[in-house]
C-alpha cells in the first residue's frame, strides 16, 4: 500500500486506468499518470468513476492536465470536494 493518505477505493479505481503500471509497483504521489497509460479516453472514464465513487462533481475549471497529472494532484481535488460536500 502507498504511504500516501488517500482512500483505498481511490487507489483501486486509479490502478484500473493505468495499464502500464504493474500490480507490484507502488502508486506514489508523484507518479506520472500519462506515462503509465492514462490517456484522454481513460481520463474521462476515471473522472466518471471517481465522481460516482466519492459522490462528488469535479467542476469544469478543475478539469485540466495538471489535475490528472499525478495521484497526489487528483486526490487533492477529490478530497477537497469530499470535504465541501460533507459541509453542505
Amino acid at each position: 500500500m502507498s504511504s500516501q493518505k488517500w482512500a483505498e477505493p481511490f487507489e483501486k479505481k486509479l490502478r484500473t486506468y493505468l495499464p502500464l503500471l504493474s500490480a507490484d509497483t507502488e502508486l506514489t504521489p508523484d507518479l506520472n499518470l500519462a506515462n503509465h497509460g492514462l490517456d484522454s479516453l481513460a481520463t474521462v472514464g476515471l473522472l466518471l468513476d471517481l465522481e460516482e465513487t466519492f459522490a462528488v462533481t469535479i467542476p469544469d475549471h478543475l478539469l485540466s492536465v495538471d489535475t490528472f497529472a499525478t495521484p497526489a494532484g487528483l486526490w487533492a481535488v477529490i478530497d477537497s470536494l469530499r470535504d465541501r460536500e460533507t459541509v453542505k
